[in-house]
């Protein structure tokens, strides 16, 4: 398995200077935010993405993946991780979720990245139930999935504490709506722990879906915060070996968005403690 670290701890950092910092503490790759300050896909320029391309062969870096999850460049008041989501009420709203995604997965194939990240269809609105959501995700996920299919990149849904897809279980309801070969499951490790899923098992469960993994540690109440690995209540000794057992050895990416006052520090103390996890 190789080890990567997503540029969404960065947001006070140019990209090249963000590579830099961590090709130097001894990550393989980096995960790209599809955001400002990085990549918002919309405005890149010809010669920025030429320039994201020199930063990363430079530091001898590899993309593990595409985060096209975040939207800072929106700048929603209601939060800016996942609004607008992809089960917006207003449709024109949620055409800018849906447009970014598109843009995204053209980003990610101008890049050499092979899979893109996005939210699991964001909270419910009052009016809405689950299954009117799932029927929405799954309409408007339907032909970006074909443009995917057809830009040679995985889209990857990554199931999120309190907003549509929450479980394993439920990113298989979603699959049965959607035979896209271009559809897969980004497994985040603390999000299957904070919804009380046994990751261990839940990658099991989900082996034949999953083409990417997030880690990062949560605390013992289950609270959605993200963690230094090591510093919370996870046993990640179960869920490595788990990983293992299912025959997957490409990226996993570490994401601790929530350190943004000293990335460096948690980068490094994160890459010694899951370097030990994965030696």
């Amino acid at each position: 398995m190789k080890l990567a670290f997503s540029t969404n701890a960065y947001l006070r950092f140019p990209f090249a200077e963000a590579v830099t910092r961590l090709a130097k503490i001894g990550y393989a790759g980096v995960e790209i935010m599809a955001d400002v300050p990085h990549a918002w896909p919309a405005y890149l320029l010809p010669g920025q993405k030429q320039a994201i391309r020199n930063a990363l062969k430079e530091n001898r870096l590899a993309i593990s993946n595409i985060n096209a999850f975040m939207m800072h460049a929106v700048d929603d008041p209601r939060q800016k991780y996942w609004h607008p989501s992809w089960i917006e009420p207003d449709l024109h709203y949620r055409r800018i979720r849906v447009e970014h995604t598109k843009k995204a997965l053209t980003l990610a194939k101008e890049l050499g990245a092979r899979c893109v990240t996005t939210e699991p269809g964001g909270p419910l609105a009052p009016s809405q139930t689950f299954s009117d959501g799932l029927e929405i995700f799954a309409r408007e996920l339907a032909p970006i999935l074909d443009h995917a299919e057809r830009e040679g990149v995985m889209l990857l849904i990554e199931p999120e504490p309190g907003l549509l897809l929450e479980t394993v279980d439920q990113y298989l309801e979603l699959r049965k709506l959607l035979r896209s070969p271009a559809m897969g499951l980004n497994f985040d490790i603390g999000h299957s722990y904070c919804v009380s899923e046994d990751p261990a098992e839940a990658i099991k469960k989900a082996a034949s879906h999953i083409k990417h993994f997030h880690l990062e540690d949560i605390a013992a109440s289950r609270i959605h915060h993200h963690l230094v690995p090591g510093d919370g209540a996870i046993d990640f000794g179960p869920v490595i070996q788990s990983i293992r057992n299912i025959g997957y050895d490409d990226w996993i990416t570490v994401e601790l968005y929530p350190y943004a006052d000293n990335p460096d520090e948690a980068a490094t103390t994160a890459f010694e403690r899951v370097s030990k996890l994965l030696a």
